[in-house]
């Protein structure tokens, strides 16, 4: 299947920034959709910042003007640039990816990564 491995995560003061990074590894035909989630202890996981093929970018209102998200096609790699970081951004964050795989026939994936933490702290 696919794997996606997360990058990036650290333990900073609040007002700094850090740059998370994923990359897809597999017999991978495409990805369409790629997209950082994020889950705190007791909350639900929530998507932080998605962008597909084409560029098209979605943000959750509490990390506008914040976070950037972007991709690098040729290197299936999704990244997010978090700046101003504040202590409510403390989570685990969550890679994910869907699209094409070439088993066979093309099949659909959706994977998820295994998580890195960023603690951000008062």
């Amino acid at each position: 299947q696919v794997l996606l491995v997360e990058s990036g995560g650290d333990l900073v003061e609040a007002g700094g920034s850090l740059r998370l990074s994923c990359v897809a590894s597999g017999s991978i035909f495409s990805i369409n959709g790629m997209g950082w989630y994020r889950q705190a202890p007791g909350k639900q996981r929530e998507l932080v910042a998605s962008i597909t093929s084409g560029g098209n970018t979605n943000y959750a209102d509490s990390v506008k003007g914040r976070f950037t998200i972007s991709r690098d096609n040729a290197k299936n790699t999704v990244y997010l640039q978090m700046n101003s970081l504040k202590p409510e951004d403390t989570a685990v964050y969550y890679c994910n990816a869907d699209g094409s795989v070439v088993d066979g026939l093309l099949r659909h994936f959706s994977s998820w990564g295994q998580g890195t933490q960023v603690t951000v702290s008062s």
